[in-house]
């Protein structure tokens, strides 16, 4: 009787190969953050970055766009703005700059993470180098074409504009300006200089989140998934790091796509496509007009990737502690 039953009674299975079979987690052994949770966490993000650095991005295309010279710097720029328009000049173009900012951070991180997974190893769950490279690219590109590239086109005219009277502008707001150029330049009109866009949001996210979590790697010993959760200083400290390689390698980019979304379909088209316009501008403006704005550009970029990572590391952090197994603070 003891060795019938003995004989029906299961094999004696070890804890870990109990854990292995039940738990869905896989090799990784904790559970990722999922891609609607990081898209959430970069639209917060989001949200306090344009309200925080508006100023700086309007004083940015403001300098990007002065072919005369009007303005001798960044300093000079936002006083003369102020003085003549009023402070709250410098806030021109936000409803769009945070609408657009929201909706980039949060299919940036959401689109991120799918492409992450989709080129992670099946048998150790890490994703390589270039796995991350082209993840960062191809978020790049899906925000610039969905997202940046109408929003941008919007607030640029916007900030183009200079007065608040409303009845001196030929643009009232964000939804009569879209409404406007619809009309006149077709829907197209509102993905006026896409490609560069395209070549500048690729190249950028590409490195930044390669950079990003490089230096969680090396400053913080974080690994991504490891459960570790960052204080906002050392996010801040990261993202800081990652957003000051992208405005100097895009510079041009950025200049162009200013350019031609600036000068819509209609009336004066000086510029005709990208290359035509970076050869213009080197030819008429030399070549450090192809870097033009790039100073503003760091003195935003740089510290809104800080004020973004801030705020989502601690959502994703938020979602860890809550949802997944505790987190080591």
């Amino acid at each position: 009787m003891a060795s019938a039953a003995s004989s029906s009674s299961p094999p004696p299975s070890s804890p870990g190969m109990t854990a292995a079979a039940e738990d869905p987690r896989g090799a990784g052994g904790r559970p990722p953050v999922p891609p609607y949770v990081k898209a959430a966490a970069g639209s917060l993000g989001g949200v306090m970055e344009a309200c925080c650095l508006q100023p700086i991005d309007v004083v940015k295309t403001r300098l990007q766009l002065d072919r005369a010279g009007a303005y001798r710097g960044i300093a000079h720029c936002g006083a003369s703005v102020a003085r003549a328009e009023g402070v709250r000049a410098l806030w021109k173009g936000l409803t769009p700059f945070a609408t657009h900012l929201t909706l980039k951070y949060a299919l940036r991180l959401g689109s991120n993470a799918v492409l992450q997974s989709a080129f992670k190893d099946p048998d150790t769950g890490k994703v390589s180098a270039q796995g991350r490279l082209a993840s960062g690219f191809g978020a790049g590109v899906i925000e610039a074409l969905l997202i940046v590239t109408p929003f941008e086109v919007v607030k640029i005219r916007l900030q183009q504009q200079k007065g608040l009277s409303p009845d001196l502008l030929r643009y009232k707001g964000p939804i009569h300006c879209a409404k406007t150029i619809v009309r006149e330049e077709g829907l197209f009109g509102l993905w006026a200089g896409a490609l560069p866009t395209v070549m500048r949001n690729g190249t950028n996210q590409a490195a930044m989140f390669t950079a990003k979590n490089t230096f969680d790697i090396v400053l913080w010993k974080k690994h991504e998934g490891d459960g570790k959760v960052l204080q906002p200083w050392q996010s801040m400290i990261s993202g800081f790091l990652a957003g000051t390689a992208g405005p100097v390698c895009t510079g041009p980019f950025d200049v162009v796509k200013t350019r031609l979304m600036a000068q819509g379909k209609t009336g004066d088209i000086k510029y005709t496509g990208m290359v035509h316009a970076i050869r213009t501008i080197y030819a008429e403006e030399g070549l450090r007009a192809l870097w033009k704005g790039l100073l503003p550009r760091l003195m935003r970029i740089p510290p809104g990737q800080a004020i973004m990572w801030a705020v989502a590391d601690q959502v994703m952090g938020l979602y860890e502690r809550a949802y997944l197994q505790p987190a080591h603070l």
